[in-house]
C-alpha cells in the first residue's frame, strides 16, 4: 500500500472511530412516542383572554376547578386544571414561546414545558399521549399550535384522559421545574 493511500485508510478510520465514541458517549437513544398531527383541527382554539384553552374543542363551560384538590393519596395539592377530553384530542399551545423541556415524569408522564414570550411564564402540560411530530426543545411555537395530545401517561387514570395544565410565574434565572404556580381556572374562564 502506498504511503497516500495509507494515510486515507488511517482518516477513514479516525472519522469511524470518532463517530462510533460519539455515539457512544451521547447514551441510548430513547423513543419518545408522537402523534399524526391532524388533516384538520377538531376545532378553532377557543379564546380565554391571552390565552386559548389548550385542548381542541373545549369550551369554556367545561372547565371545572380542581386547584387545591388532593393528589397522591393526600400527600399533596394540585396546583393545575385538569381538563378532560377523550384520548387522542390535540393539546396546542396555550400561548406562544419556546419549547423549554421535553421531559418524561413519573408522575405527569409524557410532558411539555413552554416557556412564553415573556419569560416570566411557563405552561406546563402533562399526561400526554404523545407529542407533535418533530417537537424539540428550543422550538418556537405559536399560540394555537399542536404540541400533543390529551392522555393518560404518568400517574393519570386510563379511564380519566386528561390534560394537566399547570401556569408558572418565574422569578428572573429560574428554570423550567421551578417557578410559583397561578390557577389557570380563572384566566381561561375570565371569572
Amino acid at each position: 500500500m502506498t504511503r497516500t493511500g495509507c494515510l486515507i485508510l488511517a482518516f477513514i478510520v479516525m472519522v469511524v472511530g470518532g463517530v462510533w465514541w460519539l455515539a457512544k458517549r451521547s447514551g441510548p437513544v430513547v423513543e419518545r412516542p408522537t402523534v399524526q398531527a391532524p388533516a384538520t383541527p377538531a376545532s378553532a382554539p377557543v379564546a380565554a383572554g391571552n390565552l386559548v384553552i389548550p385542548v381542541s374543542g373545549v369550551q369554556k363551560a367545561q372547565l371545572t376547578s380542581t386547584w387545591g384538590d388532593a393528589r397522591g393519596d393526600g400527600t399533596r395539592e394540585h396546583h393545575a386544571i385538569d381538563i378532560m377530553a377523550a384520548k387522542g384530542t390535540p393539546v396546542v399551545a396555550a400561548a406562544a414561546g419556546t419549547i423549554e423541556k421535553i421531559f418524561e415524569s413519573e408522575n405527569g408522564g409524557h410532558t411539555v414545558y413552554v416557556r412564553r414570550a415573556d419569560p416570566a411564564w411557563v405552561d406546563y402540560y402533562a399526561h400526554l399521549d404523545g407529542y407533535a411530530p418533530g417537537l424539540t426543545e428550543g422550538e418556537k411555537v405559536s399560540q394555537g399550535q399542536l404540541i400533543g395530545t390529551v392522555g393518560s401517561s404518568g400517574d393519570a387514570s386510563e379511564d380519566g384522559p386528561h390534560l394537566h395544565y399547570e401556569i408558572k410565574r418565574m422569578a428572573p434565572g429560574e428554570k423550567w421545574h421551578e417557578g410559583t404556580e397561578v390557577d389557570p381556572f380563572p384566566i381561561l374562564t375570565g371569572r
